[in-house]
């Protein structure tokens, strides 16, 4: 699948009128081998709702750093059951126990943080995206978030030739908010992810 630079253009005015299902089943139409990323951090339930309405056994990728809080387990686990995910759960090569006799979770300014996000949360993603040699992943980016994702659109091009949906791109915290409550849906605000640290801060998983 490729698109120029124009067609992306054009296609994101268009997108721009649609809801965030219409844009998620016009991508699954594209596709031939979709995915969905998550880490079930706030909010995530929403584009999960539009993704597996658009295509029921879309794959699930859960990337799970080790670090979650026991409430996002538990969120997860709620989340999983109501909508019947197809997960796919990928870990660290090492278990969080040995890392943290090791390294522990370093400052952001420490030189090991480098390695400890590609532990924890680059190479599981990458291993997950070999697997599955998706042509189009959607996200749950939206506008605001940070710079990086500020530059983006609800559907943008990413350089290993992976068409990125975002169908809530455009999408306020009060909007997903009554979106979850007119779909039935949990959320859990007490989450944690140990790459980041700064909410405005990216782990590197979107840079492509």
């Amino acid at each position: 699948m490729s698109f120029t630079e124009k067609e992306i253009e054009n296609l994101n005015k268009e997108l721009k009128e649609k809801t965030p299902l219409e844009i998620a089943q016009w991508a699954v139409q594209q596709a031939k081998k979709p995915v969905v990323t998550t880490n079930f951090r706030p909010y995530e339930a929403a584009i999960l709702k539009a993704c597996v309405e658009a295509q029921e056994d879309i794959p699930v990728i859960w990337c799970d750093s080790g670090y979650n809080t026991p409430n996002t387990y538990r969120h997860a686990e709620e989340v999983i059951a109501q909508l019947g995910l197809n997960i796919k759960l990928y870990v660290p090569r090492q278990t969080s126990a040995h890392r943290d006799v090791i390294m522990g979770i370093p400052d952001i300014d420490d030189p090991k943080h480098k390695e400890f996000t590609e532990q924890v949360k680059l190479e599981p993603f990458k291993r997950a995206m070999a697997d599955f040699t998706p042509d189009v992943w959607f996200t749950n980016l939206r506008k605001g978030q940070t710079a990086l994702r500020d530059s983006l659109d609800i559907i943008s091009m990413g350089k290993d030739g992976i068409l990125k949906v975002s169908p809530f791109y455009y999408y306020s915290d009060a909007e997903l908010d009554v979106y979850l409550e007119e779909n039935n849906l949990p959320n859990e605000f007490k989450y944690f992810d140990p790459t980041k640290v700064l909410e405005n801060r990216e782990c590197g998983l979107h840079t492509n």
